[in-house]
């Protein structure tokens, strides 16, 4: 009788050798010459377009991670974001743990455990299994060493940590696909030293892969740590609040649901460094993540908060959905902010398909060129859901207006005498011409549809 988990394992790999989807080549990943963007080893532009499967590799097994490491390569992913540890005590699907005794300095590695010696099975080698199946599909693992919970209650030590950050290091400082994000839904100044030491360890340890810190709800990296040699580039999380419930003092940034004044913030400071939403709301997670009587998130939002904050000058976006960040399944004795559908439903919710249309919109002009520009918009740029982002290149730009209500465009702002418009919908990825017009003055736009939230289009300008 064959093995579950070698019976997995040959499921796993028929699977791999089943894709017939178009993979893009991973491989190092550095910071553009002006330090806003990413770069690949080849020159090209890398777009971060990021999913959170925080519990991917505890919860599911092989055959599992590869339908949805399949699903997200089909509908454009390039990053998972996803914890190594999420809990001191955690177990993968197969019943292996993942530390002795709960101690991140002692993970627990199972010697030839297998049918082959060449291949063992246990926590860690799930993982291994789980990142280069990834890398075949053109996808990058972000990966949170410890999670920032067991950090903040004294699980986590710097001593523990520098060993269990040397460790991982060690393990993966080979693998293609991998980017480090230290933290973990954590204030940095919650055990900063702790965080320090992770940061330098890995950099150390690893200096061919990024390091990032994801923080706590509507507070930023920079915050902390911006100046820290071994922080790449920094993360944001905007949070799941919306602009009634951002109401903390004690919040240090009360953006309400303007994810685009982080990226305003970090975007200022020196030295330049690349920043993106690590964690906007998810699709289908209750207003503020607790009241399941709320209203719940839906793809309009996930899409907002995307074209937001990229055309601010973010280098990427992550999306999320409740149900897939804690791969709630069926076998499941609880499960967390209200989640209303089985992890295998909720990847064919539309947000995750729609951000495709965010990526590819960006890729389709010189990418490296394009900068922020409010000054394009003539007039009041609109306040919470009717506010306008406006981003462009030398000879192109690109609008979006969340609500399609009416607005006035500066011309003049990109080359040419005269420019082709045309709308562009983060819906579908469809386009409507609209005509040509003189690259002066101040020309008003009316966008498709009724003026509604939700009804939103980006307006693209083309030198002629």
């Amino acid at each position: 009788m064959i093995h579950r988990k070698y019976l997995a394992f040959l499921v796993a790999i028929l699977m791999a050798s089943s894709s017939t989807a178009q993979v893009e080549t991973v491989g190092k990943l550095r910071i553009s010459a002006d330090g806003r963007y990413f770069i690949k080893e080849n020159g090209e532009p890398f777009f971060w377009l990021g999913d959170t499967g925080w519990l991917l590799f505890a919860k599911l097994n092989r055959e599992e991670a590869l339908k949805y490491l399949e699903d997200r390569q089909q509908k454009g992913f390039n990053v998972i974001q996803v914890s190594l540890i999420h809990g001191v005590s955690a177990v993968n699907a197969y019943g292996d743990t993942a530390l002795i005794k709960r101690n991140v300095a002692t993970p627990k590695i199972t010697e030839g455990n297998s049918f082959s010696d060449s291949v063992q099975y246990d926590f860690w080698d799930h993982i291994d299994f789980i990142i280069d199946e990834a890398a075949k599909r053109g996808i990058y693992m972000g990966l949170v060493p410890v999670w920032g919970g067991n950090v903040k209650s004294g699980l986590v030590n710097t001593e523990k940590a520098k060993i269990y950050a040397g460790w991982i290091a060690d393990r993966y400082k080979n693998k293609p696909n991998i980017i480090w994000i230290n933290g973990g839904d954590i204030k940095g100044s919650d055990s900063l030293n702790v965080w320090k030491t992770i940061g330098q360890t890995l950099n150390e340890k690893d200096p061919n892969h990024l390091i990032t810190f994801h923080p706590r709800g509507r507070t930023t990296s920079s915050s902390w740590f911006h100046n820290e040699d071994w922080l790449d580039f920094n993360m944001f999380q905007s949070g799941h609040r919306n602009y009634a419930q951002d109401t903390s003092m004690s919040e240090p940034h009360r953006f309400g649901e303007d994810n685009w004044r982080f990226i305003n913030l970090d975007y200022s400071k020196k030295p330049v460094k690349p920043t993106l939403d690590g964690e906007p709301s998810y699709e289908q997670i209750p207003y503020g993540l607790h009241d399941t009587t709320l209203p719940y998130w839906q793809d309009r939002d996930v899409r907002r908060y995307g074209y937001w904050s990229v055309f601010a000058g973010g280098s990427g976006y992550t999306y999320g959905h409740n149900s897939i960040m804690q791969f709630h399944k069926p076998t499941d004795k609880g499960k967390a902010f209200g989640s209303r559908f089985y992890w295998f439903d909720a990847i064919n919710h539309p947000g995750a398909g729609q951000m495709k249309h965010l990526k590819n919109l960006l890729l389709s002009r010189p990418y490296f060129e394009r900068v922020p520009d409010q000054s394009m918009i003539a007039g009041k740029q609109g306040i919470k859901y009717d506010y306008l982002l406006a981003t462009r290149g030398k000879n192109y730009a690109f609008i979006y207006a969340y609500t399609g209500k009416n607005f006035k465009v500066n011309m003049g702002k990109i080359g040419g005498t005269s420019v082709k418009a045309t709308w562009y919908s983060p819906v579908d990825g469809s386009t409507k011409e609209i005509g040509a017009f003189l690259n002066k003055g101040v020309t008003a736009f009316n966008p498709p549809g009724e003026p509604k939230e939700g009804n939103d289009w980006v307006l693209i300008l083309d030198k002629v």
